[in-house]
């Protein structure tokens, strides 16, 4: 059990049969009435977001659980494949499960959410940034920097990321996991 005052990012809780994740919080104190904590919270199993009030001091029921860390395998028709890194024991995730899936390269190491007491996995969380080969990008058009012009290139997972006029084929670049932007070109 903790209270309101315990909130903190990432904290994980268990409401209505289900899961959730603080995304963030805000506590109020308005000058008539009492406190309260206004959350945002991530449902683990869903993906849903859902607002929620707390009065200031209400206690609720956290949830365990852990991260442990896996290495990413390959993917097939049964979902993402990781491996423990401790065990060796292999599992599949379904890719509802994985936010920004196509930025994932094989032998790539993630952190996994599981729930501590009926060891499920919730979640996998990808490192904040990735470094990625481009495959495929048009070229920039030599004198066309006044503005921060940007064009689509894809990487070599597959997935599409907009990069500066600048930026050419066979350059590798660090990925930002939490949005899929492009972060900056790797030395």
């Amino acid at each position: 059990m903790a209270s309101t005052a315990d909130f903190k990012n990432g904290l994980c809780l268990e409401m209505n049969n289900d899961i959730y994740s603080i995304v963030e919080f805000q506590h109020v104190k308005p000058g008539k009435g009492a406190a309260f904590v206004r959350t945002k919270m991530k449902s683990l199993t869903s993906g849903k977001v859902l607002d929620k009030t707390f009065n200031a001091g209400e206690k609720v029921t956290t949830a365990r659980v852990e991260k442990r860390p896996h290495q990413f395998l390959y993917a097939d028709d049964m979902g993402y494949h990781f491996m423990d890194t401790e065990t060796f024991e292999q599992i599949p995730i379904q890719e509802k499960l994985i936010e920004r899936a196509n930025l994932m390269k094989e032998g790539q190491m993630v952190d996994i959410l599981v729930h501590a007491e009926t060891e499920t996995p919730l979640s996998v969380e990808l490192p904040p940034f990735v470094e990625l080969m481009i495959t495929y990008t048009e070229p920039g058009i030599k004198g066309d920097t006044a503005t921060n012009a940007l064009k689509p290139a894809t990487v070599e997972t597959g997935a599409t990321v907009m990069v500066p006029l600048f930026v050419d084929q066979d350059i590798m670049i660090k990925v930002d996991t939490r949005d899929g932007s492009y972060s900056e070109r790797v030395k």
